[in-house]
């Protein structure tokens, strides 16, 4: 390499490595300074883009972990209040208990005016806590947590949707019990069920035709027994019957006199027809009246005319007006259009010819013309029930729905339960991958102290050199002015 005055090599080295090293200095303090040893994407493309993902899963984690102990927080408030409901229960399980009684020489109806402020406190404390018909958490609930391979594995599910969830006293089937005195017995019937050995309908059947409320409408139900060919016992029988009416709010039982009765508080005739006349459960064509209500019965066969019909109750007054083109059927549907709100029913009566009025509370009806729904014109006073064989009808039927109802609720609770325990593991696991994604995140783009530290002091010493050795190659060229001396 020749010597020149116009290129100084060496001084070019020294200064390209004064910068190089001057660089590897500034990124050693800047990671020192920041905690990173990522601080732009020119620093590790590749790892900023695998570290930038784990950052985003750990703040879906972190929001998702928030989501499911409010999951959790919501399923303990229910939880308090299935608690409560319980104990409630545990109370009506006591007044219509004590109602059930034969021997109770009380008023029934201070019990029932409880009984019934229970019922609809269980239906309160039932919304407020998201589990009555239509309730916030009366849903298939599905809580995000993240982490999962799919969207799917990153949700939790509680299904706590359909009226097998709800607890108001709709759901559990307690909406319309009563403990007021009466039950309805079949007049005509002279079967009794409690005989020992007995057997029913061995390979025959028999069939009971309820006319009755549902839905605040008028509407008519069969329900038939049918007996193997080793027939049914008393058990089976009353089995076969609440299982298909339970959902009308109506309890078969057997009185004291061992004859099959029907109790509950919604309104409701029942007639009975079978071909077996030999071991049949209840007398053929033998009727009954839900006699556990307030009752008049109008006409025994309805006959379409102009007229108007007032009722009136605690409640308030509604009135119907019913014209000659009515028939049975639109008759009570006029009826219990306007007078549902308080509280009184119009059914057909047990023939199914006529009207039933019906009321869990006393009421008055009136018409304006003779001869027409009401056999006579002018007000109606009903106020007690009419007597029935059994006193206890309507408190053991409240008796077996609340111990339904018990069983319904136990399982809400052990969903609720269930629920408050998967989303518990969820948010463990989540809380797991936050602190396993944060250790890979920091592998990744967070600065080694030490190797930093090391760094800075090698750059500091590289540096030095660089400016010594620059100060030495600018000063060579000077040597060359001997040369010409």
């Amino acid at each position: 390499m020749s010597i020149s005055f116009q290129t100084n090599y060496a001084s070019l080295v020294a200064a390209n490595n004064l910068n190089t090293n001057t660089n590897f200095q500034t990124q050693t303090i800047e990671q020192l300074t920041s905690g990173y040893r990522i601080n732009n994407s020119g620093d590790d493309a590749a790892g900023l883009a695998v570290a930038n993902q784990y950052q985003s899963s750990i703040a879906e984690l972190t929001q998702g972990v928030l989501n499911g102990n409010q999951g959790v927080n919501a399923l303990q408030i229910a939880d308090g209040g299935l608690s409560n409901i319980t104990t409630i229960l545990n109370r009506l399980n006591t007044l219509a208990t004590e109602s059930a009684s034969s021997t109770f020489t009380g008023d029934r109806s201070n019990i029932n005016t409880e009984y019934q402020q229970l019922v609809s406190q269980v239906t309160q404390q039932a919304s407020n806590v998201g589990l009555a018909a239509g309730g916030y958490l009366n849903n298939v609930n599905q809580v995000y947590i993240g982490g999962g391979n799919t969207s799917a594995n990153s949700q939790i599910t509680v299904d706590l949707s359909g009226p097998q969830n709800q607890v108001d006293a709709t759901g559990l089937g307690i909406a319309n019990t009563s403990v007021l005195g009466g039950g309805a017995e079949l007049t005509g019937n002279s079967v009794r069920l409690d005989a020992p050995g007995a057997s029913f309908l061995t390979s025959a059947s028999q069939t009971f035709t309820f006319n009755l409320i549902h839905n605040n409408s008028a509407t008519s139900v069969t329900a038939t027994v049918t007996g193997g060919a080793s027939g049914l016992n008393e058990s089976q029988v009353l089995s076969s019957l609440n299982s298909q009416l339970s959902p009308y709010g109506i309890t078969a039982q057997v009185g004291s006199d061992g004859q099959l009765n029907f109790g509950g508080g919604t309104a409701f005739t029942v007639s009975t027809t079978t071909a077996d006349a030999v071991d049949q459960i209840a007398t053929t064509a033998s009727t009954a009246t839900n006699n556990g209500v307030y009752n008049a019965a109008g006409a025994a066969v309805y006959a379409g005319k102009a007229e108007t019909l007032t009722f009136q109750n605690a409640q308030g007054t509604a009135n119907v007006t019913l014209t000659a083109a009515d028939t049975l059927t639109s008759a009570l549907a006029k009826i219990n259009a306007q007078t549902a709100t308080l509280g009184i029913y119009a059914v057909a009566n047990s023939a199914g010819t006529g009207v039933s009025l019906q009321s869990t509370g006393n009421f008055t009806a009136s018409t304006t013309a003779a001869g027409g729904t009401f056999t006579a014109a002018g007000a109606q006073t009903i106020t007690a029930p009419t007597a029935s064989a059994t006193a206890t009808g309507n408190a053991l039927s409240a008796v077996s729905a609340i111990d339904a109802a018990v069983v319904q609720l136990g399982q809400v609770q052990a969903r609720v339960g269930a629920g408050e325990n998967v989303l518990n593991y969820g948010i463990n696991l989540a809380n797991s991958q936050i602190t396993n994604y944060s250790a890979a995140e920091s592998g990744i783009k967070d600065a080694n102290v030490a190797t930093a530290a090391a760094n800075l002091t090698k750059a500091q010493v590289l540096q030095q050199a660089s400016v010594a050795a620059l100060a030495q190659a600018n000063s060579a060229p000077q040597a060359l002015l001997k040369l010409l001396q």
